[in-house]
């Protein structure tokens, strides 16, 4: 993988070449199958400010619901490959949970169907693997079958290719649609009565849209602020930004005697 800063005859070049080994006969294909972003989207040239929360599930325990756009994490080896060496990500904004930021460095993800998505916002700081956060209808777009996966998790998923300003960087694997989940410290635990891993539901009011959604993930962390986070074909689903409530509710079993 050549490190030099390529003009785009170069990018272009290095494209068409790794499409053509994934795409020609016998080669092997993509396989099939967080960290917060304030409800903007990745793409744009700079992060929004922060709206202000969806709703208050209670005084002693405010909830907050946010949009996790597309986004990009990488390993400091992948920061300097895509944008030089001894490039460092440089903050652009801080996120909801302390200590997690939005960089200025953008990427373009490249997938099978020599489609791309220019923009990518990487978010800091850096992490131990590179790892691509898409929604539904990206990995469409892409020619990618996103298989769901906790934030982290990225053991035999597709790769993808990242193009950045100084360098590009094929990911055999990592490219995932995060689980819904929400993040909990100790205190919110003990209110919710869950423990880290647990499945709670997140009911949302908003206009013809009121809807309940299953299945979240509960993710435990220590000085870490109750949030939720929702993709944005979900967040788009339930109409969050003109939501008047939102709530967790406990998986309750079925009470009905058939």
């Amino acid at each position: 993988m050549s490190v030099a800063t390529p003009d785009i005859q170069q990018v272009q070049q290095i494209v068409r070449e790794v499409l053509r080994r994934h795409l020609q006969p016998g080669s092997q294909k993509p396989a099939a199958g967080g960290i917060p972003v304030i409800r903007t989207a990745a793409s744009a040239p700079a992060p929004a400010a922060a709206p202000a929360p969806a709703s208050v599930s209670s005084d002693r325990n405010p909830l907050v619901v946010n949009i996790s756009a597309r986004h990009v994490h990488l390993t400091q080896e992948h920061v300097e490959i895509l944008f030089g060496p001894g490039a460092q990500l440089t903050p652009e904004k801080d996120l909801y949970q302390d200590g997690y930021f939005a960089a200025k460095e953008t990427v373009a993800v490249v997938g099978p169907r020599r489609r791309m998505l220019p923009n990518v916002r990487v978010l800091g700081p850096c992490r131990s693997d590179s790892q691509v956060e898409l929604a539904f209808t990206d990995g469409i777009s892409l020619g990618i079958d996103l298989p769901v996966r906790i934030s982290g998790d990225v053991a035999g998923t597709p790769g993808c290719l990242l193009m950045g300003s100084h360098g590009i960087v094929e990911l055999k694997q990592g490219v995932i649609r995060a689980m819904r989940h929400v993040h909990m410290g100790p205190d919110d635990l003990r209110h919710y009565g869950v423990q880290d891993g647990d499945m709670i539901n997140l009911r949302v009011e908003s206009p013809f849209c009121t809807t309940v959604l299953e299945d979240l993930a509960v993710r435990a962390g220590k000085d870490i602020k109750l949030e939720v986070h929702l993709d944005t074909d979900e967040g788009n689903a339930v109409n969050l930004e003109k939501a008047s409530r939102v709530e967790l509710v406990r998986a309750e079993p079925c009470k009905c005697r058939h």
